[in-house]
């Protein structure tokens, strides 16, 4: 008696199965963007700082720039650039989950930055910047202030560094 594979029963659904199916996890990194920002918008003042521990606040900032708040102190035209970015990525992003079957790391990737992408997007649609809140710093040195999008952003981008390196699916 013939009994079926069941492992590769699996490997060929995972095989056909777009990477769309991915978009639950951009869906919920944008949601817990869009619920910890509204939270700090709702709750601080901008420039507000809350100690949480020796290393770590909660802030208030606004970011008209990208990256550390690369451009921020641009006239305004940095607003319509970093919108055209986000959606123009976000497109490339669907058209690959779309298009890439069986390689998770890659499309769990994707789909953080995805999530990241549309949640900052949001942000500079609504409010004309982005709201950054969490604060790490050492002693009187502060790194940039961040919030979730750009936490999923970052982790996609090293995880498809890692799998670039690692060669395999």
């Amino acid at each position: 008696m013939n009994t079926p594979d069941i492992r590769g029963q699996k490997s060929e659904i995972r095989n056909r199965q777009s990477g769309l199916a991915w978009l639950w996890l951009a869906a919920l990194v944008l949601v817990l963007d869009q619920m910890t920002k509204l939270a700090v918008i709702q709750t601080m003042a901008l420039h507000d700082a809350i100690p949480v521990t020796d290393f770590f606040n909660l802030v208030r900032a606004h970011n008209t720039g990208a990256a550390f708040s690369l451009l921020a102190d641009q006239p305004g035209w940095q607003r319509i650039f970093f919108l055209a970015i986000g959606l123009v990525a976000s497109g490339v992003i669907l058209h690959l989950l779309r298009k890439t079957r069986g390689r998770p790391l890659f499309c769990l990737a994707l789909a953080l930055i995805l999530g990241g992408a549309v949640g900052n997007v949001i942000d500079r649609l609504a409010y004309g910047h982005v709201v950054d809140f969490l604060d790490f710093h050492l002693g009187d040195w502060h790194w940039p202030a961040f919030n979730v999008a750009d936490s999923g952003i970052t982790v996609g981008a090293v995880l498809l560094v890692w799998q670039s390196l690692r060669k395999q699916p």
